[in-house]
């Protein structure tokens, strides 16, 4: 008796949503649906550079950030030319949503081939922008900047205690500026 007067009260509700009586999606249904845009869909499907170095390889700088809130944690590693300063190398593993995984895909992507103090100028919004981030998801991209700063960060400092380090370290350029 409470089974079917629970579905006398369900259905009128799902037919205002646009479901069918059998409980079909219908129009209405698939407009209220928001989905990811292709790029995070495909950075998720497809994740670039997925993995981990050896976070003792005195080249490699290791980013571990999290996001108590929502759960998610990022890390990063790049790995680093010493003669010429670049990034060779970037990889990264993440525990999370969909948009911080293409986040974190993203970020690997776009850091490999450059030199320190320019990764350190890639900003959240422009890999929210790249993903057309919805706003409830602008934390996965601002992870994925911190990441990339802790990877430098943790570059530097073992660089710092191995006497390897030059007058100004990128990242110093980056504050200065």
């Amino acid at each position: 008796m409470l089974r079917a007067g629970g579905r006398r009260l369900l259905a009128p509700g799902l037919r205002r949503l646009g479901f069918g009586a059998a409980g079909e999606a219908g129009p209405a249904a698939a407009a209220g649906v928001r989905a990811y845009h292709e790029r995070v869909v495909d950075h998720y499907n497809n994740p670039r550079n997925v993995g981990s170095f050896d976070k003792e390889d005195p080249n490699v700088g290791t980013g571990l950030v999290g996001a108590p809130a929502c759960g998610d944690v990022m890390k990063l590693q790049i790995r680093v030319d010493e003669e010429s300063g670049k990034i060779v190398d970037a990889c990264f593993k993440t525990f999370g949503c969909g948009s911080a995984i293409a986040s974190s895909s993203v970020a690997t992507e776009w850091v490999k081939g450059k030199p320190m103090d320019e990764v350190l100028t890639i900003k959240n919004t422009e890999i929210a922008k790249h993903l057309s981030l919805p706003p409830v998801k602008l934390h996965c991209s601002m992870l994925a900047e911190d990441a990339i700063k802790a990877a430098v960060k943790d570059y530097e400092a073992k660089k710092a205690k191995t006497g390897q380090k030059g007058e100004d370290s990128p990242s110093e350029k980056a504050a200065e500026a």
